[in-house]
């Protein structure tokens, strides 16, 4: 869907799709006519931007600021505030979350790679004998292998099911950290799932997502990953949860990010706290770190921004956070299996 726009009404913040960085960004950039640009890259991508940022501004004469806070995802882009001068901001590596709103008009990079043999990835798949009843999911970056692999799967005897998901994914089988609900859609048909990209992050997200096996494969490297301990992960947090169960100040984080910001279920939570007669304070944030929480008079947090917070990044901070399924946990409104992912919709 490269250049396609998925903005609506004359005067709406319009989302553009690229694949790579080329030609067709460039002239977008130069058809838009922007007063100035601001780039963001991932965390990976940091050590090269300031090149790209030359590129782009030596090619359209548009004046481009890079931000030096690298995205995690869609839901991070710059703020008005961290970029009051830009009118159009050059996003990569993520694609457009549908149901989030744009403070300025974006064009995101999706950074699509056409690599990996699927012929070569379905015989190492069926090397490994995987359960013949799979479900396939990707980050944005291979989503275009999704298909052959597929195909090529079937041709080993598989039988291959691609969920969509609900608003806040662009694609079927696309993976979200935050987001699986286009694997929950097909997880009663199938007794494993293939992760297509690279890392753990996602597989990691969707291993807490789904109750079947989650198989990493790398499609450029061709190594298939054994598969994700998820009891290992339940524990992990079930035990986070068992040790808060005493804890009456609670301090509930919001994001301010627009892709993050859930603030209706943080009064919910504050409400059933509350009405347990608990202490339960509302804690605003961006990015968060976890020197901000230090020296506060809180026994544990409640995070209803990224989940990821909580589940991949708690030791980090001086008290446990916990998700808001969670916290409902604690409250016993929700038993602790089975373990439900917070899925943020």
């Amino acid at each position: 869907m490269a250049g396609d726009s998925l903005g609506s009404g004359p005067s709406a913040p319009v989302a553009r799709v690229f694949a790579t960085v080329g030609p067709e960004l460039v002239e977008a950039i130069r058809e838009a006519k922007p007063n100035r640009v601001i780039l963001q890259v991932p965390g990976g991508l940091v050590r090269n931007a300031h090149e790209l940022a030359a590129r782009l501004r030596d090619s359209t004469g548009v004046p481009v600021d890079l931000a030096t806070r690298p995205c995690f995802g869609a839901c991070d882009f710059p703020s008005r505030d961290e970029a009051p001068r830009a009118d159009l901001a050059v996003v990569l590596g993520h694609a457009p979350i549908p149901n989030v709103p744009l403070p300025r008009s974006t064009f995101f990079v999706e950074m699509r790679e056409t690599g990996g043999d699927p012929e070569r990835l379905a015989g190492i798949v069926a090397e490994a004998r995987l359960p013949r009843h799979l479900g396939l999911v990707a980050s944005v970056q291979h989503l275009d292998l999704v298909e052959p692999l597929r195909t090529a799967l079937g041709r080993h005897g598989y039988e291959v099911h691609i969920g969509t998901g609900d608003r806040r994914l662009a694609f079927p089988a696309q993976a979200l950290g935050c987001n699986y609900t286009g694997a929950e859609a097909v997880a009663g048909k199938v007794d494993a799932f293939l992760f297509l990209g690279t890392g753990n992050f996602h597989p990691i997200g969707l291993a807490f997502a789904v109750d079947r096996p989650v198989h990493a494969l790398d499609p450029l490297q061709g190594v298939l990953e054994a598969p994700i301990d998820r009891g290992a992960l339940i524990r992990k947090r079930q035990l986070v949860v068992a040790g808060v169960r005493e804890a009456r100040r609670w301090g509930i984080l919001v994001s301010t990010f627009a892709g993050q910001n859930r603030s209706p279920t943080a009064l919910a939570l504050q409400e059933r706290a509350r009405a347990r007669g608990w202490d339960a304070e509302i804690l605003l944030f961006d990015r968060l770190d976890g020197r901000d929480l230090e020296g506060r008079a809180f026994d544990a947090y409640v995070n209803t921004a990224c989940p990821r917070i909580a589940l991949d990044d708690g030791g980090n901070y001086p008290k446990p956070i916990l998700t808001p399924p969670e916290f409902l946990m604690v409250l016993g409104e929700l038993p602790l299996e089975p373990y439900r992912f917070d899925t943020y919709h």
